[in-house]
């Protein structure tokens, strides 16, 4: 076997990399050991992150950038906390995404993109049809009981947060937004959400475009700014919260004037509770549930800024029934999902059920019947990957789907 030689790298890549001391590297493959992309066959049998530390060490940053690696690793953060020198390998695979030419990132995030800073969501969807849908949604929901006079706020000024849609919930899974909706409504809350520039989710993440990332930041601080908001609710979507937190947070060193305040969704029906707005009725949810931990609310949230979303929900949970469990390994030892860091929208099935293997495992050995998820793309990935792929006997609901389920309305 010819030994490998080190291979020159250029002085643009040596500034992407100059954040890592690739000489503190142990070598021990804890990494490794802790990763769900360790040991998946096809095109990348053989690989694992180890060796691609290894690789980049050699100089070999080429092979890795136009491999599928960065693209299957979902940036789930098991590996850098278990690092015992805190190499930050996701970092590392966030600048291999960045390193790729656009025009071959694989699948249609690129697009997303671009279609997201063109029209403000990622879909392209046109304002009428979002206004359609919206109008049909919220006719449905005045149509049930104690929801009679919903009114749905667009572009309402002097609120107290603003709330974004996702795409995915106006062009296919529209019924889903009712849930928030139900919660805001019954807490009589003074809310609103944009008529413009609506998606919620941060589409730049997940190419590692950070410019695209501050733009879609920027468009809604200047959403709360100009209508005088007081909060703004972070994005459901794990990627999608940790990007824009993160961009706001840029934006604010940049110009303190652009600070705002924003927080999770669900320290807002933690504080519905709190206030007494909303009450709930455990005697709805006897089956047994558990709490899936979304690695960029938990782990990566927790690396980035100090603390994780790991007890905020778990207790909502707990005050919508009293059977509840934990999966095991839990909180910031839990494993992946498989569909993180946009790999639900990416064109890798096979690879990241293959990475959710060790996430069903921990749902079957729970013995729990409904998977309860913070996270849409968590959510759409336990429910129509791994459930079918595993053969998991569940049912996978968001949190504010239980806590809108179990409302008592007065």
């Amino acid at each position: 076997m010819e030994a490998i030689q080190p291979r020159h790298i250029s002085d643009e890549i040596k500034g992407f990399l100059k954040n890592v001391d690739f000489n503190t590297c142990l070598t021990c493959g804890t990494c490794a050991g802790g990763c769900p992309v360790s040991g998946i066959s096809g095109e990348l049998e053989g690989w694992d992150i180890r060796k691609v530390l290894r690789k980049l060490v050699y100089g070999m940053v080429d092979e890795i950038v136009d491999s599928k690696f960065p693209w299957v690793c979902t940036g789930c953060g098991r590996c850098i906390h278990a690092c015992p020198m805190k190499i930050d390998i996701v970092y590392l695979m966030k600048i291999m995404k960045k390193l790729r030419d656009r025009d071959k990132v694989p699948g249609i995030l690129h697009k997303g993109v671009l279609k997201v800073l063109e029209t403000g969501n990622n879909m392209g969807i046109p304002e009428k049809i979002y206004m359609d849908v919206l109008d049909i949604v919220g006719e449905e929901l005045r149509e049930q009981p104690g929801f009679e006079d919903f009114n749905l706020p667009i572009d309402k000024d002097n609120v107290d947060v603003a709330f974004y849609p996702n795409s995915k919930e106006i062009s296919a899974d529209s019924d889903d937004m009712k849930w928030y909706w139900k919660i805001f409504h019954a807490a009589k809350a003074n809310w609103t959400i944009p008529k413009d520039n609506w998606e919620a989710v941060d589409w730049g993440i997940f190419t590692a475009n950070d410019e695209a990332s501050m733009t879609l930041a920027k468009r809604k601080i200047d959403f709360v700014k100009s209508h005088n908001i007081k909060r703004l609710i972070l994005p459901d979507c794990g990627g999608g919260s940790l990007g824009a937190r993160s961009s706001i947070e840029k934006w604010k060193a940049k110009d303190p004037s652009l600070a705002i305040d924003y927080l999770y969704i669900y320290d807002i029906f933690i504080e519905y509770m709190k206030e007494g707005r909303i009450k709930v009725d455990k005697s709805k949810n006897t089956k047994i549930h558990t709490w899936h931990d979304s690695c960029k609310h938990g782990r990566e949230a927790e690396r980035m800024f100090g603390q994780g979303k790991y007890d905020e929900p778990r207790w909502l949970l707990q005050q919508c029934t009293d059977n509840f469990v934990e999966m095991h390994p839990t909180r910031e030892n839990a494993f992946c999902c498989g569909a993180g860091g946009g790999a639900w929208a990416g064109p890798y099935k096979e690879e990241r059920n293959y990475y959710g293997r060790k996430k069903a495992e921990s749902i079957k050995n729970s013995g729990a019947e409904v998977v309860v998820v913070g996270c849409s793309n968590c959510r759409d990935q336990i429910l129509r990957g791994l459930k079918p792929k595993y053969n998991l006997n569940i049912e996978v609901k968001y949190i504010w789907e239980i806590i809108a389920e179990s409302l008592i309305m007065e």
